[in-house]
């Protein structure tokens, strides 16, 4: 089964924050024995929603049902990719609640989803989105200062750091994505009071409780870092996140994408991933991010078809400059066809069409050691020893065996092995 290695970096907010803790208290410690890392207090999350006491969340935006009405199609168009339309209405929020952290958040978040469809590596977003969160922080540290009980400011300060500790993380800024994040997690300690007046405030919870024990499994070096977090729980935080997906109206859809990563990559259900990759996808038809998950998600589970459909339109609405349609795209929707004309419909040209065109994507986003990259090198060495041309075939196996990472895999053996017998010859 083919994954994408990017998909495997964990996306937001409060999971990204503890990784950059770790991280950085890993590194201090690798460069710098003598140093102690800052204690981290230890933030007490209950695996069960929490009841609200009494409260008074009178003028919570996050709760109000006629915000949530108007911003409906702002919410669909950001993440359709409709960036201008999404933000004139995040604007006009701006103009009448000038104090208020949720406009600047949205407008920090289409900034953020004009980033991912790059796997997070273009920078030319970067500067609008700091300056949108430093205002959604400001906003909400000035609510919380005239109130302490408002958790609805908690809830965007806990996001908003964690937003912008998840994006130093990526520039490999460790400094200021710790400090980020540890503001982003007593934010979220603060805010689970909360927790059953809204599915907004559970997400945080969720993640929380899904990716502590996964990350003492995958990361052992940061086990000393999660000796002062919850121990979680990976089933309830599922079936958080679950409920999240259903109800959330800000947070819904990201939790349906941590859903889709999460059995695709970490729990190996993509049976269970395509559900949600499917409703993405065909709700958001111009989100290319979406679009080229979901044809990966169909790939793996054989759903060959489908993922021809899907991979012809990813070109088709890259070849029209669609927002969002990049590169990546690209290699992904060359590679399934490559494939499709290689295994399926046996048409080597258009195979090694699509095979090559797949590997020029992959090199303009500099993306020259994943997966798409070096199987469309072994599928054209194939081909090529196929069609009885050692030359050419010796060409693409020699990139697989400089580039392929694991040199116990079968196919940097297969690609030594060819080599080996060629270079005697």
């Amino acid at each position: 089964m083919i994954r994408c290695s990017r998909f495997l970096i964990l996306p937001v907010w409060f999971v990204v924050a503890l990784l950059a803790l770790g991280a950085s208290t890993v590194r201090a410690q690798q460069t710098d024995t003598a140093r102690v890392p800052a204690p981290i207090r230890n933030i007490q999350l209950e695996n069960v929603d929490v009841a609200p006491s009494a409260l008074d969340y009178s003028g919570w935006l996050l709760l109000d049902r006629d915000i949530q009405l108007e911003l409906d199609g702002a919410i669909q168009n950001l993440y359709n990719f409709k960036y201008d339309k999404a933000e004139k209405q995040f604007r006009s929020l701006k103009r009448r609640y000038p104090n208020h952290p949720m406009p600047y958040f949205l407008l920090g978040l289409s900034q953020w989803w004009k980033i991912m469809p790059s796997n997070i590596t273009s920078t030319q977003y970067d500067r609008g989105f700091y300056a949108y969160m430093d205002s959604a922080i400001t906003k909400g540290e000035a609510l919380y200062g005239q109130n302490n009980k408002n958790y609805e400011a908690c809830f965007f300060l806990s996001a908003a750091y964690g937003f912008d500790a998840r994006l130093h993380a990526e520039r490999k800024d460790w400094r200021k994505a710790t400090v980020s994040s540890k503001r982003a997690l007593a934010y979220l300690d603060k805010s689970q009071e909360a927790n059953d007046l809204s599915p907004e405030f559970l997400f945080g919870q969720a993640l929380m409780n899904y990716y502590a024990p996964w990350i003492s499994q995958e990361y052992p070096l940061l086990r000393p870092v999660l000796l002062f977090f919850p121990k979680g729980n990976k089933e309830l935080g599922l079936r958080q996140l679950r409920s999240v997906a259903d109800n959330g109206f800000y947070t819904g859809n990201e939790a349906r994408v941590f859903l889709m990563k999460i059995y695709m990559n970490t729990e190996n259900q993509p049976a269970e991933a395509l559900p949600m990759a499917r409703y993405l996808a065909s709700k958001y038809p111009d989100n290319g991010y979406f679009q080229r998950f979901y044809a990966l998600v169909l790939y793996n589970q054989g759903r060959f078809q489908e993922c021809e459909q899907v991979s012809r339109s990813i070109l088709d609405k890259l070849n029209r400059g669609y927002a969002g349609y990049e590169s990546i795209s690209g290699k992904y929707a060359t590679y399934f066809l490559g494939s499709l004309m290689h295994r399926k419909y046996e048409d080597l040209p258009k195979a090694k069409e699509y095979y090559q065109r797949s590997i020029v994507f992959a090199e303009a986003n500099g993306e020259t050691r994943t997966g798409f990259y070096l199987y469309a090198h072994l599928n054209l060495a194939r081909i090529a020893e196929q069609q009885k041309d050692p030359k050419t075939a010796a060409r693409y196996y020699a990139v697989v065996e400089d580039k392929w990472e694991d040199r116990k895999a079968a196919e940097y053996r297969e690609a030594k092995l060819y080599l080996k017998q060629h270079r005697k010859s």
